[in-house]
Parts: C-alpha cells; structure tokens; sequence
C-alpha cells in the first residue's frame, strides 16, 4: 500500500462521506458494541434483522468503513449502503472501527480472525461476505485472502487486493470477487481493471464495473443503488457470481 493511496482515501472531505446518510432510515436494530480480541478494544456496530430471533440463522455481511475508518465512517456507510437493505432482505451487518485509528490493512488486521470467532458465537450464521469502500475495500480483499474459509463473496466499491502475496491471490478463487469503481476517480479504476482481467486468467470468478460520472465515493450504490450490492450477495448464496448488477451505469 502506498502512502499515497492512504493519504488520498484518508484526506477525502468528511461532507463528500457523510452524504451517503441518505433516504429513510430502515426498521432493523442497530447496536453499539465493544470486545476485547487479542488484547486489543475493538468498537463495531450490528445491524440486526427487523424482528431478530436469535434462534434463526440469517446470512452475514462483514463491512469495513472508508478514511480514517473511525465510527463516524462506520456510520457513513451503514446508513448510506448497508442498513436499508440489510432490513429489507434479512441480513446481519457487522462493521468494526479502526482500532486505535490503526486502519484494518495497515495492523488492525490482527484481530482476525478471533473477531470472527466471536461473531458465530454471538448470531448464528448462515454464510458470510466482505465488503467495503476505499480503505474499507482494501481491507476487506486484504482480510478475505488472509482468511478465505469464512467467506463467499469479496466486494470493493472501489477496493482491491493492493500487493498481494501468490498465496494471498490463490486464496480468493473460489469466491465471488466483485469490483467497482468511478469513472472519474483517479488511480484506482486502471488497477481494479488490471487486477480483475488477471484474476480472470486465472479462472476466477470476477465482476467489474466503471460507474458512469461517478468520482471516488460512488453515489450510485447508496440509498436505492445499494441494492445492486445486496443483488449479487443474494447471488453468492446461491453459489453464482454474475449478476446484471455487475455492468457499468448509465
């Protein structure tokens, strides 16, 4: 990961993050929670299913933030991406804050997978996917290719495996790996399209997709657009990884 990168991602404007809090919000709980793993306090929220019950399974997103991923961000993206949906269609949402500021590829990573550990013993979960936005989808193709057992699906929006090991890389093959990025951002969509066609060599299951006149943060899969992410989750569990969802908009 380049200084650079991380500089770039951290420094977008707090406002230009924020605006994804947009819409109604959802019925589904949300919890504050806090755990100790591996000595460190780890801060995350739950997003729970209308109408919760905790002897029924229900499918899992695990959900990292963008910048600096503090819980302001935290917030930012369930509300923005992942709550609504989450409610409408039965999912758990769990999304950690950056422990100590340290961001989840540059340390923080550490707290799995015993996070996980904690997590199925606390709900009872079906299947499991990652995602996340800018540093949020760094992290979330970092922690999927260092624990590849608990996922199905791999989501960056933008976000990519960033200097990844041959090890690394062969661990994200059997699970759907999908890929978005704005148009009009810098940097990121030439390496996400150059790692999606490698992945492709390869026999991977990937999606790419270029957002139409989108910048950095992707407006287009918040409020009613984040259901497009939730249409290829729904897809993953049914063991298939392309959906109509994955082609560039409009």
């Amino acid at each position: 990961m380049s200084k650079e990168r991380v500089l770039k991602t951290i420094g977008l404007p707090v406002i230009a993050l924020l605006s994804l809090t947009i819409g109604p919000f959802a019925a589904a709980d949300v919890l504050d929670k806090s755990a100790t793993i591996n000595g460190t306090t780890v801060r995350y929220k739950v997003v729970l299913p209308k109408d919760f019950d905790a002897a029924k399974t229900y499918p899992a997103i695990l959900a990292f933030p963008p910048g600096g991923q503090d819980m302001d961000m935290v917030n930012a993206t369930l509300n923005g991406n992942f709550r609504a949906q989450a409610e409408q269609r039965g999912y758990i949402v769990v999304e950690p804050a950056a422990p100590n500021g340290v961001l989840f590829f540059e340390g923080s990573e550490k707290i799995f997978p015993a996070f996980l550990t904690k997590l199925l013993g606390d709900y009872k979960i079906q299947d499991d996917k990652v995602a996340g936005n800018s540093n949020g989808g760094l992290s979330a193709f970092l922690v999927a290719a260092n624990h590849p057992q608990y996922f199905w699906s791999v989501t960056g929006f933008p976000g990519f495996l960033d200097n990844g090991t041959s090890q690394q890389i062969a661990a994200l093959g059997k699970m759907c790996i999908h890929m978005f990025a704005g148009e009009l951002d810098s940097g990121w969509p030439q390496e996400m399209q150059q790692q999606a066609a490698d992945f492709r060599a390869k026999g991977y299951k990937v999606t790419f997709a270029l957002e139409k006149g989108q910048p950095h943060v992707i407006r287009t899969l918040t409020g009613a657009g984040a259901a497009r992410l939730f249409d290829q989750f729904d897809e993953a569990r049914k063991g298939s990884c392309t959906t109509v969802s994955a082609k560039s908009s409009k």
